[in-house]
């Protein structure tokens, strides 16, 4: 058997997908910025999965800009929203378990002269709103907090953090672990964050979605491509493949959540009725349908304490289960995972955290093989293995 259980890094593109972005590769392989009809037919194609997107994300087909992924587009979401109001003020606030494309564009930017201020969690990566809304001020002219977190699953609550902003500031939000997963509440937020590969579409591909009036600086500059805030050639076979997956995300949103919500519960149950000794880093119960302060259904994250979470992943990997340590984008780094030590986990319970994020094809049979699996590992980790 074969379990892939490492949806929050990727996920496996549907074969719709695929066949769209082959036949764009075949036939409309064009240049959308030539005038003939061949760019002509490559920019329809693009028109339509910018269309699809809109309509999935609940925003204007104008307001969807087309980028290479996730992190291209929080770090043009951050540097440009803050260049473009540096006038205005120089505070931007954030929380300490955002992803590192986030954090690092705000440690680059507190070496640009802007304040910089991490708001903190609680012991289930529950945002201190409190301490949030005693942070925003005149000053302030950027909010960037993601909408689920990407280790945990934890949802923040969005609505709650939207109505605190002021009239000057702009409220960003990585939305890649929640878009396609659960309803997102955005009606607040002026800037999105979106992947393609998150939710079975190609790699390479996402978008900042921007609300009319919002002005924001482009990281680059070039030929005029997407109204100048992303200039290049666009990747259209990618764009029409992210279209592709994300209709199909809007279509049968509340079927995958409640899938996954059906086996992440059953596995939970299993873990915690079969290990002994684990702790539970995600909140237990989940919202299929968005509510802040409850978990994804997309990701389950726990500690199994005497281990190394390394060392189980590979003996899960050695019985076709793949699982993961945390954000596949920092997984080759040796230093603590940042958002678990931020919720207060010791070095050892970090050490033997495992990451299980589930797509809407996980199965209950599937379930009870990684249980066996990994009752296997873990008894074996904890008879021979030793920390030093």
């Amino acid at each position: 058997m074969f379990v892939y259980l490492d949806n929050s890094a990727t996920t496996r593109q549907y074969e719709s997908v695929t066949e769209k972005m082959l036949q764009c590769m075949r036939d409309d392989f064009g240049n959308p910025s030539s005038l003939h009809s061949m760019g002509l037919s490559a920019e329809k194609a693009m028109k339509e999965a910018r269309s699809r997107v809109a309509r999935a994300v609940g925003f204007r087909d104008e307001e969807v800009f087309f980028v290479s992924g996730g992190t291209e587009s929080a770090n043009l979401a951050l540097f440009g929203a803050a260049h473009a109001r540096k006038r205005r003020g120089n505070k931007i606030i954030t929380s300490c378990v955002e992803h590192p494309a986030v954090l690092a564009s705000c440690k680059k930017l507190e070496q640009s002269g802007f304040e910089v201020v991490y708001i903190g969690v609680d012991e289930k990566c529950r945002l201190n709103v409190d301490e949030l809304r005693a942070q925003i001020d005149e000053k302030t002219i950027l909010v960037s907090v993601m909408h689920v977190n990407n280790e945990t699953g934890t949802i923040m609550p969005m609505g709650e953090i939207g109505k605190m902003k002021r009239e000057h500031t702009v409220f960003h939000t990585d939305a890649v672990q929640a878009f396609g997963k659960i309803p997102l509440e955005i009606g607040h937020v002026d800037l999105v964050t979106i992947s393609a590969h998150k939710i079975h579409g190609p790699k390479g591909c996402g978008a900042i979605v921007v609300r009319k009036g919002v002005t924001i600086e482009p990281l680059l500059y070039g030929g005029g491509q997407e109204k100048d805030l992303r200039p290049g050639t666009e990747n259209v076979a990618a764009i029409a493949g992210f279209g592709e997956a994300a209709d199909i995300a809007l279509g049968n949103l509340t079927t995958r959540a409640a899938a996954m919500e059906r086996v992440r519960q059953y596995l939970l149950d299993g873990i915690k009725a079969e290990i002994r000794d684990v702790r539970i880093n995600s909140i237990e119960e989940t919202s299929a349908s968005g509510e802040g302060g409850f978990c994804s259904p997309a990701i389950l994250n726990v500690s199994f304490l005497g281990t190394r979470g390394e060392v189980i992943l590979h003996g899960l990997e050695s019985a076709n289960i793949y699982v993961s340590t945390g954000a596949a984008c920092s997984s080759n780094k040796k230093e603590k995972n940042h958002t678990l030590s931020a919720m207060g986990l010791s070095n050892q319970e970090a050490e033997g955290a495992l990451r299980f994020s589930f797509n809407e094809f996980n199965t209950i049979e599937e379930m009870d093989f990684v249980l066996f699996a990994l009752k296997e590992q873990v008894s074996k980790f904890r008879k021979v293995g030793r920390f030093r």
